[in-house]
């Protein structure tokens, strides 16, 4: 069975640059373009990992990892940050937000493999049902 990921990148050409690779290595994907979207794919599928931008326009995508972390059915998944946000204090900003790891731009396919396969061998299956209960709420409250 194919793992599914969801890619939530707000550019066009990175989210299809991730998007293609994924499917070349295998994997099936959906994706997400802003924290809207990102929401409204996490409650009628439930991927196996999300790669994450975390700059999305003006939108914090950590604040997606953080949601996720809140949800009994979710928090399990591997969330990984693919982000020009380099420096050591964002990083650590990102790790505490609920992310996995953090893979910088330009990316390193071969690390993002390696984490990917990593996260995904020791994530424990999960019911594919979706929470849909009331503590589901998006982190701006609803």
């Amino acid at each position: 069975m194919k793992h599914l990921i969801l890619v939530v990148e707000d550019q066009p050409i990175n989210r299809e640059l991730l998007c293609d690779w994924l499917e070349t290595e295998g994997y099936e994907v959906t994706q997400a373009e802003d924290l809207a979207s990102a929401f409204a794919a996490l409650q009628s599928v439930q991927p196996d990992a999300v790669l994450l931008d975390i700059q999305l326009g003006v939108e914090d995508g950590a604040a997606l990892a953080t949601w996720i972390r809140q949800q009994a059915a979710l928090r399990a998944m591997p969330v990984i940050a693919v982000t020009a946000h380099a420096m050591i204090t964002e990083r650590q900003r990102i790790l505490e937000a609920g992310c996995n790891a953090c893979i910088s731009k330009p990316i390193d396919f071969r690390l993002l493999q390696d984490q990917l396969e990593g996260w995904l061998a020791i994530s424990p299956t999960h019911d594919k049902a979706v929470e849909t209960s009331s503590d589901a709420r998006k982190p701006d409250g609803n």
